[in-house]
């Protein structure tokens, strides 16, 4: 308790000492939250260095063996993919040589046919036109082919024709389409009855025994097709000799394999030993700054831990000794030392009174 205007002055003082060293020591607590945020940024940003050119260095030597073994690869593949060429060349050929030979019975007996049909038709004077399949189409159709072969000759002459020309016909009408069908009519189907008439008159049973030559030589290329059709369905490959490039490939095949075995084998020995190995090295590099780094950080946060206890200490001590009596408001240096000047002048005698006279000066 303070009585006398000496204690009063002694607590003043003692009170204002103690808030100067407590903002001293906040100042000092300040400047160490700002060196531990510091520290702390280039702590961190130094192991994302370190963990950046650990990255890098990895993949970049990482990329150098997948980029060694991947020319060999390549290399390989490459001799395989033509290895497989020539044996599929080689077979196609052997194919081609087989359809020939299975075939060649088939495309002699319809040379035959042909020159029979030519010599029969040049003997009975019938026109060289009418030993073509399109005149039999138009005039003795049989086979499906044929009957769609004369349907779309009906279609075009008889449909598209006419009514190409009128859409051609300017400002054309009605009566102009029917003239024109009925002209195409005449004209085309006159001229097509005329060669019917006149060939079949005089040269019906040539032209029947044509037919037959026709039907002869349609077998033929039916069977033609279906001997092509089945010796390329046919998987048996031995009459091929194709045991060389068999045996070429299957090296292929196995250096192939062994370089990709040798890769798989080099990315794990990589990825277990060299991997570690490289990350030790680096961090060896980088060790000696981290290091620093972390003793200022470990050090700046053992200063700031005591230092913010040392504070929290003060206050506390201030609020029990001092606030109890000046209060709040008067905890500030250079209010407690206005405080001081008028009990020193004989003003007040006790803090209360300087309080009070202090206040009334504000006031007024």
């Amino acid at each position: 308790m303070v009585k006398t205007a000496e204690e009063c002055l002694a607590f003043l003082g003692k009170a204002r000492d103690a808030l100067e060293e407590l903002s001293i020591s906040e100042d000092r607590e300040t400047q160490l939250q700002a060196d531990e945020k510091r520290l702390g940024k280039a702590l961190e940003q130094e192991r994302k260095t370190i963990a950046d050119a650990i990255q890098q260095t990895v993949k970049k030597r990482k990329d150098e063996i997948c980029a060694s073994y991947d020319k060999e690869i390549n290399k390989a593949q490459d001799q395989l993919k033509k290895a497989k060429s020539k044996r599929e060349k080689a077979k196609n050929q052997g194919v081609k040589d087989r359809i020939a030979d299975e075939t060649a019975d088939f495309y002699a007996s319809t040379k035959e046919l042909k020159a029979q049909m030519k010599s029969l038709f040049q003997k009975k004077h019938v026109p060289g036109f009418c030993r073509s399949a399109l005149y039999y189409s138009l005039y003795f159709p049989k086979w499906p082919k044929e009957i769609l072969t004369l349907l779309i000759f009906v279609l075009l002459c008889f449909l598209a024709l006419p009514y190409g020309i009128y859409q051609a016909v300017p400002n054309h009408t009605t009566v102009h389409l029917i003239v024109i069908y009925v002209l195409d009519i005449l004209i085309v189907g006159g001229i097509y009855v005329a060669i019917g008439n006149r060939t079949k008159m005089q040269h019906m049973e040539t032209l029947r025994v044509g037919r037959r030559y026709l039907d002869d030589m349609r077998a033929n290329a039916k069977a033609i097709r279906r001997v092509t059709s089945t010796i390329k369905k046919d998987r048996d490959e031995a009459q091929y000799n194709l045991e060389k490039f068999d045996d070429e490939i299957a090296q292929f095949q196995q250096d192939l394999n062994e370089v990709t075995a040798k890769k798989n084998e080099a990315l794990n020995t990589f990825e277990t030993v060299t991997k570690t190995i490289l990350q030790d090295e680096i961090e060896h590099n980088y060790k000696e700054k981290l290091d620093q780094i972390e003793n200022e950080y470990l050090q700046v946060s053992e200063q700031l831990k005591a230092t913010a206890a040392e504070v929290k200490e003060k206050r506390l001590y201030i609020t029990d000794h001092y606030g109890t009596y000046l209060g709040k408001e008067y905890l500030d240096p250079l209010k407690i030392a206005e405080l001081y000047t008028i009990v020193q002048n004989g003003q007040a005698s006790n803090v209360s009174e300087a309080i009070t006279i202090h206040r009334n000066r504000k006031e007024s």
